[in-house]
């Protein structure tokens, strides 16, 4: 397993922005912080840190934010100011991925003038949706099911390619199953491939499992493509 835990900010306790965090602490170290005491104490026994300032002020921020930090999300509703701020100040630290929550289309393009790298629009995506794909950048959709389970769409890891379903033994190895193969960005689709079906490169997987079990096939994949890369470098 890798020994590096992402550590992700979410700023902004709301609604949403708390139902972020909670999703994300799951499988990340995750810092909340709001500038209201009383949403700070609802959410600091679900999270890993949970602090109570005011993301307005740059030092304030500056003493806690650090560019060690893997990403962090703006979920500031209620003031646009208090929004852009923070956004800006976050790419001042050097936080190298920043999520920002907007309300409209122009909110959006200034969030994104001022270092934002990806907008989010509540009304458009779940906070669970948006954790789930948060830690993994190659899951491209998910549909919720009971008891954590999931079906998922996720791009091929370079690790499967050329390799035929019975060979990656996914079932075995993790209990997921593919339901279907996406192909040509979705224009064709494999439903229920066989075993000897071969992964290629681009290809969609739609698997079905446990959200956790698709969280470890992720690290193994990883794990087996730095494996390859340093055996390269090597030879």
């Amino acid at each position: 397993m890798k020994n590096h835990k992402r550590q992700i900010c979410v700023i902004g306790l709301g609604h949403f922005g708390a139902g972020l965090a909670r999703s994300l602490a799951r499988h990340c170290e995750v810092l909340a912080l709001d500038s209201d005491i009383n949403r700070v104490d609802g959410i600091a026994e679900h999270v890993q840190r949970a602090l109570c300032l005011d993301a307005r002020d740059f030092n304030a921020l500056a003493s806690v934010v650090s560019p060690d930090f893997d990403e962090a999300v703006v979920c500031i509703g209620e003031s646009l100011e208090a929004s852009i701020l923070c956004t800006l100040h976050l790419k001042r630290i050097g936080v190298p991925l920043i999520r920002a929550k907007a309300n409209s289309g122009d909110h959006a393009e200034i969030l994104k003038s001022v270092g934002a790298a990806q907008i989010v629009f509540p009304e458009q995506e779940t906070a669970e949706r948006l954790a789930m794909k948060m830690l993994d950048p190659n899951l491209l959709d998910f549909i919720p099911l009971a008891e954590d389970y999931r079906v998922m769409d996720i791009a091929a890891p370079a690790e499967f390619r050329g390799r035929s379903l019975l060979d990656l033994q996914l079932r075995n190895r993790f209990g997921l199953f593919v339901i279907a193969i996406k192909k040509n960005n979705g224009e064709a689709f494999v439903f229920l491939p066989g075993p000897g079906r071969v992964i290629e490169r681009d290809d969609v997987l739609v698997v079905i499992g446990r959200e956790s079990d698709i969280l470890k096939m992720r690290e193994a994949s990883e794990e087996a493509e730095l494996a390859t890369e340093k055996a390269k470098q090597g030879a």
